[in-house]
């Protein structure tokens, strides 16, 4: 094996790492991939001389790239338009696995990537790198191009906008209870029934594309939520249970057309957040589960 494939083969046993950092960077599936691809282009044409940890090199030049990237789509982005779902991660699963599990406690909800959507760039790179991977603060700093102390602080202030985010229940069975009795309200159009299982401060979050007149909205309280519920009724029809980032989500998909992925956060055995995806464009580039045999 000479020296470029022994690099290639050590960058793609860390790839999977890799894609994390990036997806919880800038919270896109499509963009975490141009993220890694872009670092390996940049290692490949480096080399790995003089470097003592590969593995953190890579992790460093995958941040790099990626906060460059959320630090661009800042600089372009337009006035808010009512909701934005980040992309979710989805797989068909009737009941919790230990596989599913493990991927529970290696995931992060749609509703935590929601509350970093919401920080600084550096603010975003600091909390991800240094409390989800571990990164000391001299490596962020770096990256970042602050001092050692500003990079803690910037992750500090993340952290604090971060423990305001719902926890979601750890049962994944017990999620899927409370989902499936969500969804059976919505089919049966029982208004009630739908109060039961929803926080009274629920959330939801409706990204339905950029187009003006396609209404994605931020919809707050159970008798609203309620009321929205019931106005999706006829895709529940067309519903199947999913994990949505290692949570109990729903799938709807319809003649091999995706309508729509509903993420759920339960806690206490209430609803408290929904965060739907039903962006047409944004749902064909998923790599979604294909239909039920």
């Amino acid at each position: 094996m000479d020296d470029n494939d022994g690099l290639a083969a050590r960058f793609e046993a860390q790839r999977p790492r890799l894609r994390a950092v990036a997806y919880r960077v800038l919270g896109s599936v499509g963009e975490a991939e141009d993220a890694v691809q872009e670092a390996w282009l940049r290692v490949s044409r480096a080399g790995t001389t003089g470097v003592a940890n590969p593995g953190g090199w890579f992790t460093t030049v995958v941040a790099r790239v990626a906060l460059n990237m959320l630090r661009a789509r800042r600089a372009r982005r337009e006035e808010p338009r009512g909701a934005h779902v980040p992309d979710p991660v989805v797989t068909v699963a009737d009941e919790a696995d230990p596989e599913h599990e493990a991927l529970l406690a290696d995931s992060v909800g749609l509703a935590l990537l929601v509350v970093l959507d919401a920080l600084s760039p550096a603010e975003r790179l600091a909390f991800v790198l240094h409390d989800m991977f571990a990164l000391p603060f001299d490596e962020i700093a770096g990256i970042v191009g602050r001092s050692p102390t500003a990079a803690r602080q910037l992750a500090s202030r993340a952290r604090r906008r971060v423990r305001a985010a719902a926890v979601p229940d750890p049962d994944i069975s017990r999620q899927r209870g409370v989902v499936d009795a969500f969804l059976t309200a919505s089919r049966d159009g029982d208004f009630d029934a739908l109060l039961a299982v929803l926080d009274p401060h629920v959330t939801l979050r409706a990204d339905v594309g950029a187009e003006p007149a396609a209404g994605s909205r931020v919809v707050s309280g159970a008798e609203s939520v309620a009321e929205q519920a019931l106005a999706f009724a006829w895709r529940a029809e067309f519903a199947r249970p999913a994990l949505v980032n290692g949570a109990a989500g729903i799938l709807v998909a319809h003649q091999d057309r995706p309508l729509a992925v509903m993420a759920f956060t339960v806690t206490g055995g209430k609803i408290v957040e929904i965060d739907i995806l039903a962006d047409p464009a944004r749902l064909r580039r998923l790599d979604l589960p294909g239909p039920v045999p």
